[in-house]
């Protein structure tokens, strides 16, 4: 007889089961309590896995920006360096002269060194 009392208090019943469950005993002490740590732990990883995730996509949005940036200074600076080129060419150059109305003339003869002997 001793023997079936230990069986019977060894198995919960189904209805303390239901009750313990429904009341929130259960879930705050036996299942929260216990695994408190762990549930912390997780928590922290989650909270920086999403912080991760928020500066990666704030970097990648960086970096996006950053390219088309440089591709717009790029042909800017095509578009600045060919019109440069077109009017520093000699004829350019002569016919802004003679638009502005400068006393300047073509030179005929090509430009010769001066050479001073230091004594």
């Amino acid at each position: 007889m001793a023997e079936k009392k230990e069986n019977s208090v060894k198995q919960p019943k189904a209805g303390a089961f239901l009750k313990e469950l429904l009341s929130g005993s259960m879930v705050s002490e036996k299942i929260i309590l216990k695994n408190l740590g762990y549930i912390s732990m997780v928590t922290f990883l989650a909270a920086v896995y999403i912080a991760n995730r928020f500066h990666a996509e704030k970097i990648t949005r960086e970096t996006s920006r950053l390219q088309r940036e440089v591709k717009d200074l790029r042909a800017e600076s095509l578009s600045t360096s060919a019109d440069l080129m077109f009017v520093s060419r000699q004829s350019q150059v002569y016919s802004l002269i003679r638009e502005k109305g400068l006393n300047l003339e073509e030179l005929k003869t090509p430009p010769y060194k001066l050479l001073v002997n230091k004594k």
